[in-house]
Formats: C-alpha cells, structure tokens, sequence
C-alpha cells in the first residue's frame, strides 16, 4: 500500500515539473535577434554575395557579362542529334523454315528524328517479301511521336507497292508498345497496321515478351493475294534472356491466321491458312 503511494506521488511531481518548465519557456522575452532567426529570408542579396553566373566558369546561353562571342557555346541535352539501331526480331521459325528479321533504325533529337523500319521473310536464300518505310518523327508528346513518309513493298512473286504513311509509335499507359500506321496507295488502296508488345520481367534479365500484330486492307490486292478488310493476325509468346541489354536470344511460339479474301486466296493456292511455329532468335540493339 506504501508502495503504491510512493509510485503516485512521483508521477505527480514529475507532471507538475514539466508543467512549470513549458510556463516558463512560453513566457521567456524573446529579443529581435531571436525573432529574425525564424523568418524566410528574402529581398535583394546582400552586396558582397557571389555571383551565381560565376559557377559556370563564365558560360550563360546568349547574353550577360559571360556570354561568349559567336554562335552560341551550350547545348542542352534535347538538343543534340543521337542514332539508335533495335532488332527486335532476327528469328528462325520452323515450320515455314525461313528467317524473318523486323529491325528500326533512327537519327535524330528527341523532338524531331529520321526513322527507318525494315521487316522481311527470307527462305531458300531468297527474300521472299519486305516492307520498307522511311519516316519523318516527331514528338507528340512525352510517349508518343507522330510520323510521316512512304512505305516500300517488295515481293519475289507478286506486284511492288508504294504507299504514303502517317502513323503514331509509343509507350501507352500499363507500359504497352503500340505503333499503329495507316498507309495509301495507288488506285485508291488503302491499309492499317497495328502492332503491339508487352515486357513481363520474371526476373531483371529474364523477360517474357507477348506480341500481337494485325493487317486491314481497303481493297482486293489480286496481284499479291491479299483480300480487304482483315487480312491477317499474328500472336506471339517470346521468352528472351538479356546477358545484356543489348544482346538477348529467345525462343518462342507464334500463332497466325488469315481471314476473308486473304484465306481463299491461299487455299486457291494450295497453302495454310493458319499456322502455329517455334521460333529462336535474337534481339539485339546499340
């Protein structure tokens, strides 16, 4: 019972310290020195401050008492010209034993760039059919560029086409890949492609890559058998894995399927509709 009361009695001299302590801190004269130390500085810089132009050794952009005489000496970083090369495909698919190879290039700033896209099907050494499109990028916004030029269709048995292309390549939100071009051509042809890739990461040099790509024509295109509307689809699971960011083989599986004119055209000339395929390769850019 002692105890108890002892216990109480120090807790209340200890409340009633503190109470006094905060009393007297509140009450203490604060002098003008002491006020100054908890406001925002502002107003003019005192008269022996540094120069703060001075930390760039005495560069400023175009003018000041350090700019430099002639073209203008600093260059920001968007404003430099860079290049790229990305294969994104370099592939052997088994079952149509050929090589398929799907590479872009570019040069240019980050706002306005010369872009080069190159895919094509090779089997027996032969190219058997490319596509060709050299664009004029430039930058919609912070994901998105818009381009603009000509696309060049070559094929071993059939009829070269050209055609005017404008489209729209990126990253849209959930980080998919997305390039999406609409093209005209001669005699009132028309087309749309539509590609799009995603990147899972299992592990940081372990990816698997799923890849879509479709094709829409305006109309029959006898010469090289392929019907209007959706002409074909390709589905794709890529397994890649990067010794380095710019060097990483994979192995994968690849389902297509051609629908409406396009399906009757080859199986008027005694080939698949549809197909599925292993395929190993590599993706490489520097």
């Amino acid at each position: 019972m002692r105890l108890n009361t002892v216990k109480y009695l120090t807790t209340l001299v200890v409340i009633v310290g503190a109470l006094q302590v905060n009393t007297a801190l509140a009450q203490m004269d604060h002098g003008p020195e002491h006020q100054d130390m908890g406001q925002m500085q502002g107003g003019s810089a005192p008269a022996d401050a540094r120069d703060p132009h001075a930390y760039s050794d005495g560069y400023t952009l175009t003018e000041g008492p350090y700019a430099q005489p002639g073209p203008r000496q600093l260059k920001l970083a968007d404003e430099h010209a860079f290049w790229s090369v990305l294969g994104d495909r370099l592939e052997y698919q088994e079952d149509s034993d050929s090589t398929v190879y799907d590479i872009q290039a570019w040069y240019g700033t980050t706002y306005n760039r010369f872009v080069i896209k190159a895919e094509g099907d090779i089997a027996d050494g032969t190219l058997e059919e490319s596509s060709t499109e050299l664009l004029w990028g430039h930058a919609l916004n912070a994901y998105f560029d818009t381009q603009f030029g000509v696309r060049l269709d070559q094929y071993d048995e059939g009829k070269d086409r050209q055609w005017l292309a404008i489209g729209m390549q990126g990253l849209a939100p959930y980080w998919f890949e997305l390039d999406v071009t609409a093209y005209v051509g001669d005699d009132g042809r028309t087309a749309l492609s539509a590609e799009a890739e995603y990147e899972l990461l299992l592990t940081q040099r372990l990816i698997l890559q799923p890849r879509a790509e479709l094709n829409l024509y305006g109309k029959d295109d006898l010469d090289n058998r392929l019907g209007s509307g959706l002409s074909d689809l390709a589905l794709g699971l890529r397994l890649r894995y990067e010794f380095s960011r710019q060097f990483s083989p994979y192995i994968g599986v690849e389902w297509t399927d051609t629908y409406g004119d396009t399906a009757d055209y080859r199986r008027a000339a005694g080939q698949d509709t549809s197909g599925t395929q292993f395929v190993a390769g590599l993706r490489f850019w520097f």
